[in-house]
């Protein structure tokens, strides 16, 4: 599945709109908002995780009850909370999706 430029712009919410991980992280966002079970992809503030350093890193994390899932980026000192609000009606489907969404990150990023 390619990413889509279009499904970033539409499937975007909330006030914040800088996404850390330059290219990588915009590449990254976009292939998850051309999943077919995100609905809504609402970035967070970007935050100081402490002195450790380090290189650009993606990953799905652990979905709420209702299957809403958060998508951690974190590069270098810095670290920035995605909600990702999905189709997913229950926990056990959030974690499907999950599962999804890691996979295709981690091809992603392995191909780079």
């Amino acid at each position: 599945m390619s990413p889509q430029p279009d499904s970033w712009k539409s499937k975007r919410g909330g006030i914040h709109t800088t996404i850390i991980g330059e290219r990588k992280g915009r590449k990254v966002a976009s292939l998850v908002a051309s999943h077919e079970a995100v609905k809504k992809i609402i970035p967070g503030i970007i935050q100081s995780k402490g002195p450790s350093g380090g290189s650009f890193r993606a990953k799905v994390l652990r979905p709420d009850a209702r299957g809403n899932l958060r998508l951690l980026f974190t590069q270098g000192t810095s670290y920035q909370e995605i909600i990702l609000v999905t189709t997913a009606a229950d926990l056990a489907e959030g974690e499907a999706i999950s599962d999804a969404l890691n996979a295709l990150i981690e091809k992603e990023l392995g191909e780079q």
